[in-house]
């Protein structure tokens, strides 16, 4: 790599010559590669890993020299001798004979400097270097880590860290390199290497604590290995970013999506430090959006643009609080540095003006802010105003043209002013009355979308089915409206709709209770739903009309859950109610296939419609899902069980004389599930459990864990005195029960939480606003960072654990099908799994989505595509050697790939590997025989015996084995209802599972099965030689082999001959038939003889010349002449004559071998599989080699082995750490 010159002064120090001429001269650092100059190149190799100078110091260099002087210039740096040696050879050629025309030594320095700059910058034009790329030290650094440890270019080094490693009770100091897919450690001191590569998908724990000896260190364990980093110059930033690694890998292990590259991410727009790279730079950008996101309740895919420091004037108390400005792509936000002072929102689809204030000694840069609804929010003190101002005008364009757009789409463009900083109108309006999407006009095409005949629902479920005891209606009603009449004057104080002023008074108001009226809407504002409904208008109707029709598993779980979704309340006892619930759980589950339908998600939805209309309903199941509960409705509910952890970890902070008492009985884990799933809402009175999803929508989930624990603590005593778990849920179950809302205007619901009763007396009556206040008083101090925090360390353990789980049920599920043990079943699961992600890594021909699906059965979770399984198959299969390897491994993979989904599961992988292990003299022949019999689907016209193979092959499938074909149909988890043809089907998708079929039947009727199997044609036997010939390449009896392969060889040519006696070709007639045979018995015994002695010879010459073409040497296959003069034909009857007609044999000898075309193969030869037997076991060097049992444990051994000094595809087992030297 060439650098811009400068001046060295001592060229010798520390560096080798290797090369020189006048002008130039090549150095190697000492202490790197071999002959590394004794003590000296090790104290050198040492001090540049300690103290990175070979980051900015790469182990070679060109210098640049003048005969008379002194001075040295570095003009060109390389990370290996290949790269250097490119640049010495291009002086060599173009500027050595140039520099001798030169007179003055001035005039030669001027010029080589000037060329070297222009060399570069004609570079950095050609790859479009820009400024915020890496710097030179971190390409370096890049350029090492891809060298050190045998890492492709795919693999992106994201910063890199001094560090020392703790191997046993000896610290070694070196370098700790996190990229996106692995954390790696390298060190040398005096002459002794260490390296450690971990994958992040194999972190079990991750943890940064301090001890006497170690005051910051961080503890990275695997699942059989432990590793501790210490002395960090910046342990937290070293540890947030190993956090975050370590995230991303989770997310991809638990829905793929985390390998689907954001390439949007934001750079750092201002004065980003240059060490770091620019992938560093957008992850920080991605975790800074990442906690906005949760912050302010935004939109998912909603990104930070910058933030910055400021006042805002707070017309409600009249003072200016001191907090953070953040200016994103369609938002501007505030929080007050004092947490709960205030916090504000401000969509730029709301804003109307943005300008400029005077400044004075009162108001430095002010900055003023206008509304739709006449708002105007007034910051000062800005430290880059004009900047920030360009900024949100640059947004606030973008934005002023999306509504225009979506206006124009929807047909309601209307009349604006001629200011763009004045626009009118809006999608939503942030107004009380809730959605303008709500007209009647828009209702009707809303809601009538799948029966006229049903009644739709065109507001909330609460305003038509309200009931109201007359006993108890003036009390209860007059305090609901002093609440509305409280909410009201909040609104004319703070503001009302998305831009309200949000406060500690807003807080209280919500602890008191939401009005029922009101309930819809302020859900919809404090959880962010109603910014995505106003950005995606008409988007609810359209998931409606498109799901209409369409089903699957999850519209049949929708369909039998919707009568269990608060059966007892009376919205939900009619058509109405349930073709709303309906409409809304399908609309989601088509949104979001990956989630589907969730047992829970109806109750939740079914409480939503009740107090907002469907559409709004909607969008908030979307916060819920997505943003505020993420991962809790998936196939595997991991958000609840690792918000379960997060409940153990604060019941033993916060209930420590309660924690090992829940423990030992296991209620932790039992209740929690029911109540983080559903809100409290299935364990508590419905009047009572809207009261925790008023204070959820506010706070966020630490109101749950709050109110979990106040609920714990409560029957702290009574719990503590519990035998069994079950008395504990009784205890607990009781007292929820017994939690009521007196300030209900709706008549008592019978509540159907089945209670694990004693028939004691009912609990006392709980307050629900006094628990609520209780729990705040008690554990208000939980903070939302610090469960994210603890989310983290969860999320690990339970994602490894449900890892573990899958490969147990996998190993389970076939252990009894196959002789290899459980432990070797697990290592294999383990290969196969990590050959899986390398490919999603480092790149493959498939997509990663195809290929693992965590809601698939537990055998079809991890896939495998073609270029994957050649991998595997170099390193496991026994009979991969040779050139042939690759051309081997498509032809097993196309048997093992039964549904012919170009993808095989690991039970299929196990299939063919267990054959080729451990599979008798028969099993693997057969095996052997069906990958060459395969028919070639790419031949338009095939032989007699590949049409006959097609049909042995593609025979029809029962529906229970054709599963796959569906699967590859569907794209978005429905599947629409059509109907075809079964022939139509079977052109489709041939499928190969009749073979496994096959092999469970094999014990049973052998013989029958091999008369099944179709004959191979000429062009498959030829293939199948070749595949011989190369099996036995590196084997110790490889000569022997080749005799007895040539002689079966032969035998199987001449059978084949003698086959085309017995089958009519097709140009024949049946009187040409008759007469041929008729003319052989006139022939004289003489010729008979000569016929018979000559055959095999012929034959075999004839096979030699077919194989003549082929790649492999000549040697091998010349042996097939060598061991014919022994070939007798025992078993064929006295009175048979082999036959081969002059035109025939000339044709046959004058054939180019190994063609695939059919023109140069002889259509009616052919043999059977009897045949290949009954052969093979006439030579018993053959006969040893196909009985020799495989031990697997050494080439499992052998593949992890190749894995961890590096090969191709270099990676993924679980690395130990290697010492050398």
């Amino acid at each position: 790599m060439w650098v811009n010159p400068e001046e060295v002064l001592m060229a010798s120090a520390l560096w080798m010559t290797e090369r020189a001429n006048p002008y130039f001269i090549l150095q190697k650092r000492k202490g790197h590669g071999d002959g590394g100059g004794g003590l000296a190149g090790l104290l050198v190799g040492t001090l540049d890993v300690v103290l990175d100078s070979s980051a900015r110091v790469a182990p070679y260099r060109i210098l640049y020299q003048t005969p008379d002087s002194l001075v040295y210039w570095t003009i060109a740096h390389g990370s290996s001798r290949k790269e250097i040696t490119e640049n010495w050879e291009w002086l060599e050629q173009n500027l050595l004979q140039t520099l001798s025309i030169f007179e003055n030594e001035n005039d030669i320095t001027t010029f080589v400097k000037g060329k070297i700059q222009g060399i570069i910058a004609e570079y950095n034009k050609s790859h479009d270097i820009r400024e915020d790329d890496d710097t030179d030290k971190f390409k370096e650094a890049i350029a090492k880590f891809h060298k050190l440890f045998v890492m492709p270019e795919e693999e992106k080094l994201v910063n890199y860290y001094s560090c020392s490693y703790w191997k046993g009770k000896v610290p070694r100091q070196g370098w700790l390199y996190l990229s996106i897919n692995h954390l790696c450690f390298y060190s040398y001191l005096l002459g002794k290497e260490a390296k450690l590569v971990i994958r992040w998908a194999d972190v079990t724990q991750l943890e940064k604590n301090a001890t006497l000896l170690l005051p910051d260190m961080v503890r990275v364990s695997t699942r059989c290995s432990e590793h501790v980093f210490s002395v960090f110059l910046n342990i937290n930033e070293t540890f947030k970013l190993m956090e975050q690694l370590a995230n991303i890998a989770m997310r991809q292990l638990l829905d793929n999506k985390g390998f689907e590259q954001d390439r949007s991410l934001p750079k750092l727009k201002k004065k980003s430090p240059k060490k770091v790279s620019a992938l560093k730079r957008d992850l920080d950008a991605r975790a800074k959006s990442e906690r906005y996101r949760a912050l302010f309740r935004l939109p998912k895919d909603e990104k930070l643009d910058g933030h910055t420091d400021c006042t805002l004037w707070t017309p409600f108390n009249k003072m200016h609080i001191l907090g953070q400005m953040f200016v994103s792509t369609n938002y501007i936000c505030f929080t007050s540095k004092e947490e709960t002072a205030c916090s504000l929102i401000i969509p730029l689809r709301e804003v109307t003006i943005v300008e400029k204030a005077d400044s004075c000694n009162v108001l430095p840069s002010p900055l003023s802010i206008s509304t739709k609804n006449k708002m105007t929010f007034l910051f000062a003190n800005l430290k880059d105003r004009d900047f920030l101002v360009q900024r949100i005008s640059d947004f606030l364009q973008q934005t002023t043209s999306k509504i225009y757009f979506e206006r124009e789409i929807t047909g309601s463009l209307s009349s604006s002013d001629d200011e763009v900083s004045s626009q009118q109108g809006s999608v939503l309006s942030c107004s009380p009355q809730r959605s303008a999407l709500s007209s009647e006009g828009d209702s009707d095409r809303q809601f009538n979308l799948n029966d006229s005949r049903v009644p739709t629902a065109t507001q909330a479920l609460m305003t038509m089915y309200r009931r109201r005891s007359p006993e108890e209606f003036n009390p209860k009603l007059a305090k609901e409206f002093l609440k509305e009449q409280a909410w009201k004057n909040h609104f004319t104080e703070y503001g009302q709709g998305v831009c309200m002023y949000r406060t500690e008074k807003t807080k209280e108001l919500v602890l008191q209770g939401i009005p029922e009226n009101m309930r819809g809407e302020l859900w919809l504002l404090f959880s962010g739903a109603i910014n995505e409904m106003a950005t995606h208008p008409g988007y609810y109707e359209d998931l409606v009309e498109k799901s209409m029709g369409k089903y699957n598993l999850a519209t049949e779980e929708i369909e039998r859950d919707l009568h269990r979704s608060l059966p007892e309340h009376p919205a939900f006892q009619n058509e109405m109610g349930i073709a709303a619930l309906r409409r809304v759980l399908t609309a989601y589950a088509f949104r979001n296939p990956n989630i589907g339908y969730c047992q829970a998600m109806n109750i939740v939805t079914s409480v939503l419609l009740l107090y907002a209309k469907e559409e709004e309903a909607f969008w908030l199941l979307v916060a819920l899902c997505e943003r505020m509960l993420p991962d809790y409705y998936n196939t595997r509910v991991v958000g609840a069980l690792v918000d379960q952890g997060v409940f153990e970890e604060l019941a033993h902070v916060y209930v420590p004389q309660l924690y090992d008492c829940m423990q030992a009985l296991s209620v932790i884990s039992t209740i929690s599930l029911s109540w983080f799933l559903t809100l409290f809402l299935s364990v508590m009175p419905f009047e009572s459990a809207v009261v925790v999803v008023d204070c959820f929508f506010y706070e966020g989930i630490k109101v749950i864990f709050q109110l979990a624990l106040s609920v714990l603590d409560a029957n702290i005593h009574q719990l503590l005195s519990c035998k069994d778990d079950g008395e504990a849920m009784t205890i607990l179950g009781r007292y929820l029960d017994s939690v009521t809302n007196k300030d209900s205007t709706l008549p008592p619901i019978p509540h159907l939480h089945s209670l694990l009763t004693d028939n004691g007396e009912p609990h006392p009556e709980v307050d629900i606003f006094k628990l609520v206040r209780s729990s705040y008083e008690k554990f208000g101090s939980i903070r939302a960072d610090v469960i994210e925090q603890m989310r983290f360390k969860q999320r690990l353990r339970v994602i490894q654990a449900i890892e573990d789980t899958t490969k147990r049920n996998v190993v389970r599920t076939i252990v009894t099908e196959t002789p290899f043990s459980i432990d070797e079943l697990e290592e294999l699961y383990t290969l196969f799994k990590a050959e899986h992600l390398t490919s999603c890594y480092w790149g493959s021909t498939s997509n990663p989505m195809s290929r693992h699906d965590p809601s698939l059965p537990y055998l079809e979770q991890y896939r495998m595509d073609l270029e994957q399984f050649k991998v595997l198959f170099a390193l496991l299969f026994p009979w991969a050697c040779g050139t042939h390897t690759d051309d081997l491994a498509l032809r097993v993979f196309r048997l093992l790939d039964h549904n012919a989904d170009a993808l095989i599961n690991f039970r299929e992988f196990i299939c063919g590997l267990s054959v080729m292990c451990h599979g008798d003299l028969t099993e693997k022949l057969k095996f052997l025989y069906k990958i060459h019999v395969l028919p070639d689907l790419s031949l338009l016209e095939e032989p007699d015996s590949a049409c006959e193979a097609m049909q042995y092959f593609f025979e029809d499938i029962t529906p229970e084995t054709s599963s796959g074909t569906a699967a590859s149909e569907k794209d978005d988890g429905f599947v629409g209802v059509t109907f075809r043809s079964e022939k139509v089907k079977k052109m489709q998708t041939p499928d190969y599972r009749m073979y496994l079929r096959l092999w469970n039947q094999e014990t049973k009727a052998k013989l029958e099965n091999m008369k099944d199997l179709p004959k191979l044609n000429q062009s498959q036997f030829i293939e199948l030689c070749k595949t011989l010939y190369n099996m036995f390449s590196e084997d110790p009896s490889e000569q022997e082999l080749y005799h007895a392969t040539a002689t079966v060889t032969s035998l199987l040519l001449e059978m084949g001959e003698v086959g085309k006696l017995f089958c009519s070709p097709a140009h024949k007639t049946d009187e040409e038939d008759e007469d041929e045979r008729i003319a052989v018995p006139s022939r004289s015994k003489q010729e008979r003889h000569q016929l018979e002695d000559s055959s095999p010879k012929d034959t075999a010459t004839s096979c030699a010349m077919l194989l003549s073409d082929d790649d492999t040497s000549v040697s091998s296959y010349s042996v097939l002449s060598a061991g014919s003069h022994e070939l007798q034909c025992e078993d064929i009857a006295e009175d048979t004559v082999l036959i081969r007609s002059g035109a025939a044999a000339a044709g046959h000898h004058g054939r180019r071998g190994g063609l695939p075309h059919s023109v140069s193969i002889d259509k009616d030869w052919a043999i059977t599989f009897e045949q290949f037997l009954a052969s093979v076991l006439t030579e018993q060097a053959l006969v040893q080699y196909f009985e020799k049992p495989v031990e697997i444990a050494a080439r499992i051994t052998n593949a992890k082995n190749v894995r961890k000094v590096g090969h191709q595809h270099m990676s993924l087992s679980d690395y130990e750490i290697s010492l050398s030297g």
